[in-house]
């Protein structure tokens, strides 16, 4: 077997103090099939016996085959279906391919713009997530290999302007830890449509660091009329849920409920969104709503 220093006795741990202070996440380990160190991070793919193949970025985990659904579907279909007609579409990180996946089953999407800075990821995810990197062949999709945040730069520069962003990047650290910052929102804010619509996960949830999370919102708020925050629940992030921050250029627009539904054919295409999900991923416990919606 292939060591790796996450790797102990046969498991898998997720131990950062950083993020999860005093509490920790394991998932037994059949196989690891790769481990590398890239110009940008350490990559590591490992087959687990219950939860089919992960992949983890800097030691912590970044998708599994049996849950990835549950992140890729409420951070793509959010923001696509509070939008009244998305049809220009960018995606900052999702090297493994889930985010595009869900993008394209939308009939009113022209264009799919992905932006990964790691070549490996993309090359890793088709070979060893296959069912989540299945759509780089779309004809809707183009890949672009560089820093999404020049890429916002460059954008800003060009004028060239999105219906909907989504920023599905790793945690705050390495080359991910510019996505969290104010100047990275002005930058989404300036590549917006007049009704354009962006979401981001936000790393930690109501449970791990509330307070994070309130400051993350202010940031979003100084630059965005609208800016809420919501959550997906799946057990391979650690105490299982985790949290998305969606952000509206219109103030008018209520990204709380969605502005079109799934279709008959839409709805089977997918295992965890649905209309009323969408809606009650914002409502929060009361300490939390406290907290983060003074």
């Amino acid at each position: 077997m292939i060591e790796h220093p996450c790797i102990k006795d046969g498991w898998f741990r997720e131990v950062s103090d950083k993020y999860f202070p005093g509490q920790a996440f394991t998932l037994r380990v059949e196989k690891v099939l790769y481990h590398e160190k890239t110009e940008f991070q350490d990559v590591l793919v490992f087959k687990s016996t219950d939860y089919g193949n992960v992949l983890v970025l800097d030691g912590i985990i970044q998708v599994s085959e049996r849950d990835e659904f549950a992140y890729q579907e409420m951070i793509s279909h959010i923001p696509l279906y509070a939008h009244k007609s998305p049809k220009k579409i960018l995606v900052i990180g999702g090297g493994d391919g889930g985010v595009l996946r869900e993008v394209v089953k939308h009939s009113c999407v022209t264009d799919a713009t992905l932006v990964e800075i790691d070549p490996t990821v993309i090359e890793l995810s088709k070979k060893y997530l296959p069912n989540m990197a299945c759509s780089f062949n779309n004809p809707k999709v183009n890949v672009k290999l560089c820093d999404g945040f020049k890429f916002l730069r460059d954008v800003a520069a060009s004028g060239a302007k999105y219906d909907v962003i989504i920023t599905d990047s790793s945690d705050p650290e390495g080359p991910a830890e510019a996505f969290f910052q104010k100047e990275y929102f002005e930058l989404l804010y300036k590549a917006l449509n007049d009704d354009g619509i962006v979401i981001a996960q936000a790393s930690e949830n109501v449970w791990l660091n509330l307070n994070y999370l309130k400051t993350l919102l202010e940031t979003a708020r100084s630059v965005f009329p609208v800016s809420e925050y919501c959550y997906t629940m799946l057990p391979t992030y650690t105490s299982g849920q985790l949290g998305l921050i969606a952000c509206c250029k219109n103030p008018n627009t209520n990204i709380v409920q969605p502005s079109r539904v799934p279709t008959e054919s839409e709805q089977a295409n997918m295992r965890y969104y649905n209309n009323k999900i969408h809606s009650a991923a914002f409502v929060l416990p009361t300490w939390a709503r406290k907290s983060l919606n003074p």
